[in-house]
């Protein structure tokens, strides 16, 4: 019996250190950032897929997203002891040590960018401009201004250009059109979080929602902010970069995403955020999928 105790232990403690990783990293929204760019290197690569370019990509991406959560993590922590969502993290929780975590994201920022360095200079200057800002504007500013989601979604977006650059070396009108649909589509995504979670965000003085309350103004932010959604589509259509079936088929999945919008306008429910939070999450994978689907058949 205690030769069986003494193997379990051991795996019990490894398994519970992987899982604090895994909340360290937020490993859900670094492999959607993973994703954005390696479909945006899909997109412009136009069939001429190098295996080594997209590893390179996908795992450089993958780390230097997970430093920027982890030194997210690090300056957050007395905020997210007073939050439930987040009071059970391990920096918060303390199951792990600020040192422990500090060391794991400069090891991955630096690893990170290094692998993105060997695509191309262009492909590491942007990658740790998106650090750069996420770390040292978005974070801090997240407690001084509502604003913030303005550096926050500059940093969500470029992820698709540093997967556009590592396939074409250069950015070009389709790579900032990539970035301005994504651009856009953070407003309500990350609007819509804000307003499922404006109490506990109170609790911890961070300032997410465009207002302080959950009311009028909020709303109609909200809804309008999706609406761009619909025309941002419209760009690649205009500038020669996808047909016009690609076209209708981005201004479908915009006009359902508003639907969604114009619920929760009305409502002004949790569960009408959900829903507008949800399609959000659908929308932006939708259209890279579409747009990648293009090239390949």
């Amino acid at each position: 019996m205690e030769a069986i105790t003494e193997i379990e232990i051991p795996a019990q403690t490894f398994r519970a250190k992987i899982a604090d990783y895994v909340q360290l990293i937020k490993l859900r929204l670094s492999l959607l950032v993973v994703f954005s760019a390696a479909m945006a290197y899909l997109w412009a690569s136009n069939r001429h897929v190098d295996a080594l370019t997209i590893w390179l990509l996908s795992i450089g991406g993958f780390f230097i997203t997970a430093s920027s959560n982890i030194f997210n993590q690090v300056m957050e922590k007395k905020s997210d002891k007073l939050m439930k969502r987040t009071a059970l993290r391990p920096l918060p929780d303390s199951r792990m040590k600020t040192g422990e975590a500090v060391l794991l994201g400069i090891l991955l920022g630096i690893t990170g960018l290094f692998l993105l360095l060997k695509i191309n200079f262009l492909s590491f200057v942007l990658g740790f401009t998106a650090m750069l800002i996420y770390i040292a504007v978005y974070t801090p500013m997240k407690k001084l201004s509502s604003l913030t989601v303005i550096p926050g979604a500059v940093a969500g977006s470029l992820p698709v250009v540093i997967g556009w650059v590592a396939a074409k070396g250069e950015i070009t009108h389709e790579a900032l059109i990539l970035f301005l649909i994504q651009f856009i589509w953070q407003f309500p995504h990350t609007w819509s979080i804000a307003w499922l979670l404006n109490d506990e965000y109170k609790k911890a003085s961070i300032k997410m929602l465009p207002t302080r309350d959950k009311g009028n103004t909020s709303a109609m932010l909200i809804l309008l902010s999706t609406f761009l959604i619909i025309p941002s589509g419209f760009l690649l259509y205009t500038y020669e970069s996808a047909g016009i079936h690609v076209m209708w088929m981005l201004a479908l999945a915009g006009i359902i995403t508003f639907f969604f919008a114009l619920r929760f306008y009305k409502l002004r429910t949790d569960k009408s955020a959900v829903g507008l939070m949800l399609s959000c999450f659908v929308y932006l994978p939708i259209v890279l999928i579409i747009l990648v689907t293009e090239k390949f058949l």
